[in-house]
């Protein structure tokens, strides 16, 4: 066969969608991509690198594992500029962004209270009013110095904890689907539990089409609300699954950083937003400030839409920026459908 009829062949052939799952974060990743069947076996070893992309930056930002860069940087000693990998640097500075645009509410420093209230939720106790006013103390990032030139990090107070919880899955996200593109798979999606962010559209189509979960958690991936995006990631953020009862008041897995508590309003958040780092951070944020509050802050930014679902009294409430319903609108065909993992 010439080149010619060989590059004919390959031309006619007809892309198709290929999954592929591995475990990390604590969660399980979704690749979805689509490719003609003759480059499947770059494909896969495209995913590969993905995937050992994210368990690099699980080594970075997990406050899990002893070892991790993250918690090195806690055991570090205070009042000393210490060097840091570019990603960690990254994630921080994005944080930092982050907590001044919220008035604090977002706070990767908050890990003390975050350790506190995972042992409390254990052990179904509220935790005592000392040790969360101990934890508060050493919570803010007034504490922290960041230093862009030199690329270090310095911590003003000793026994200062991090958590990356709600922005590092975003970012190892946007950090595999980054190596898709680079690697010729444009039409790819990354999902990493409620953060999902997406490439150019499936083959036919203007984009992929996204369920969004909500509080009611008995519904089917068939009956969710659905956006369709390209080129952009969503993040939903919420307790619908995550919580705890102590003394019969249902408590949220999300630290509140006022209160050292978890958050008792049932709420959820969906944000849309050019990266999932945005969007995994951002959807945070509008559940911790709240229904009026998170609007607000959504309102504020440019190219970010999100909805949020608050239920009261047994009945759910939902309010959206301007610009949510217009990825609402519907699609012709359902090719590149993906519910929520």
């Amino acid at each position: 066969m010439t080149g010619l009829a060989l590059s004919a062949a390959c031309a006619a052939e007809k892309p198709e969608l290929y999954t592929f799952r591995e475990p990390h974060m604590g969660t399980e990743f979704t690749i979805r991509s689509w490719t003609e069947e003759g480059r499947v076996e770059d494909l896969t070893r495209s995913t590969r690198r993905a995937f050992a992309r994210v368990a690099e930056l699980n080594q970075i930002f997990s406050d899990y594992l002893p070892e991790s860069e993250l918690n090195e940087l806690a055991k570090a000693p205070s009042r000393k500029p210490i060097p840091v990998s570019e990603d960690l640097f990254a994630i921080f500075r994005k944080a930092e962004a982050v907590h001044e645009a919220s008035g604090g509410a977002f706070d990767i420093t908050a890990g003390p209270l975050v350790r506190s209230w995972r042992l409390s939720k254990k052990n179904r106790r509220l935790p005592e009013k000392d040790k969360r006013l101990f934890a508060l103390a050493r919570t803010g990032f007034h504490h922290l110095e960041l230093d862009p030139e030199k690329r270090t990090i310095m911590k003003r107070v000793d026994g200062m904890l991090f958590d990356l919880g709600g922005i590092a899955k975003g970012y190892a996200a946007d950090a595999a689907l980054e190596i898709l593109r680079e690697d010729g798979f444009p039409q790819s999606l990354v999902a990493a539990s409620g953060d999902i962010v997406v490439g150019d559209p499936p083959p036919g189509k203007t984009s992929w089409r996204i369920g969004v979960e909500t509080i009611d958690t008995n519904l089917a991936s068939k009956d969710l609300p659905t956006v369709n995006i390209a080129n952009m990631a969503i993040s939903t953020s919420g307790d619908a699954r995550q919580f705890v009862e102590i003394d019969g008041v249902r408590y949220s897995h999300i630290v509140s950083t006022k209160t050292g508590l978890g958050l008792t309003e049932r709420a959820g958040a969906s944000v849309i937003a050019p990266d999932a780092t945005t969007s995994d951070s951002y959807a945070t944020t509008v559940t911790l400030l709240g229904q009026k509050e998170g609007l607000q802050f959504i309102e504020n930014q440019r190219g970010v839409e999100c909805q949020i679902v608050v239920l009261r009294d047994g009945r759910e409430t939902s309010v959206r920026s301007d610009g949510f319903l217009r990825y609402q609108e519907p699609e012709t065909e359902e090719k590149g459908s993906l519910p929520p993992p």
